[in-house]
């Protein structure tokens, strides 16, 4: 499976999806005009390699400054994929990295772990 690199813009985050080294990393600020046209290869990718990992751990990171309601809803959908995967046995983690000073983003990673219900979701606070 071939990686999936984009880099950020000034309204969307810089995007690593390795499959070799099994890292899925979303870091900067997302707020693109539409967010459901810009996630959807994205998705489409970790769709696909949700289906050909077996054994291997996966790690996720999230690394955002700022992000849209529009954006949240993604990201949303992004875990209940990752939860669902884990709930047929896949082993994924999540890293919800933030600054301390960032109230807004620890608040939205705290709601994201409360709606799911399998996959370990880490909240990294630093600063």
């Amino acid at each position: 499976m071939e990686n999936l690199i984009i880099e950020k813009t000034q309204s969307t985050p810089h995007i690593v999806l390795d499959a070799g080294l099994n890292i899925l990393s979303i870091r900067g600020e997302s707020f693109p005009e539409n967010p459901a046209k810009f996630y959807a290869p994205i998705l489409n990718w970790i769709k696909d390699f949700i289906e050909g990992i077996d054994r291997q751990e996966v790690r996720v990171d999230f690394e955002i400054l700022y992000f849209n309601s529009s954006t949240s809803k993604v990201f949303m959908t992004i875990f209940d994929l990752l939860d669902k995967a884990v709930e047929n046995g896949k082993k994924i983690s999540v890293n919800w990295h933030c600054d301390k000073k960032n109230d807004t983003v620890i608040e939205c990673g705290e709601e994201f772990k409360e709606d799911i219900k399998k996959l370990p979701f880490n909240i990294i606070i630093r600063g």
